[in-house]
């Protein structure tokens, strides 16, 4: 989402399962993705290579200019990653007594937080940033997972979710796959 929201032009390799591609394990020791080669330079962790391209290519600009807002969207990131993304794993996976303590977790976690989407028009912001680039990939597979979330907090969250998934830059960074999870 950060290359379409940047308008940033690249070659992306689509890599599924567990065929990684031997130039991706030449490039990277730990064979994961996304991994980006710019430059010379090698990068492997979804925030590491959102934050240069932030930088690389300044507009627009997805992270605050003032270090202390930065640090605050760099925790948010971080413990959605820690809350939300740990639970992927089990989501997808075909245990179902794991999957529904995912589903249980994060539909909790999200009622908890549902306020949060409608405090400022971003999440936690007044401009699109870098903490909505990563909280949109959870929310758009939450029908897929079949989390039902209480009146309330569906309110809350999808008048941020209409708007976010109608951008342009969300729209285009959808590969087929993720296009099909949702009718």
């Amino acid at each position: 989402m950060v290359l379409a929201e940047k308008g940033i032009h690249c070659e992306i390799i689509d890599v599924t399962g567990d065929d990684i591609p031997e130039d991706l394990a030449e490039l990277n020791p730990y064979g994961t993705v996304p991994t980006l080669a710019d430059r010379g330079l090698v990068l492997y962790d979804s925030r590491v290579i959102a934050e240069y391209l932030d930088e690389r290519f300044p507009h627009p600009p997805l992270m605050a200019v003032d270090p202390v807002a930065r640090a605050h969207a760099r925790m948010t990131c971080y413990r959605m990653e820690q809350d939300w993304f740990a639970l992927v794993p089990q989501l997808d996976g075909r245990a179902q007594g794991a999957a529904e303590k995912a589903r249980k977790r994060l539909r909790e976690s999200l009622v908890a937080s549902s306020e949060l989407f409608t405090a400022k028009p971003f999440f936690l912001s007044e401009e699109f940033s870098l903490v909505d680039c990563t909280v949109l990939p959870i929310l758009w597979r939450l029908e897929r997972w079949g989390i039902q979330l209480p009146a309330a907090a569906e309110r809350s969250i999808a008048r941020y979710t209409d708007r976010m998934f109608r951008r342009e830059s969300f729209r285009a960074s959808m590969t087929e796959l993720e296009r099909e999870m949702r009718a």
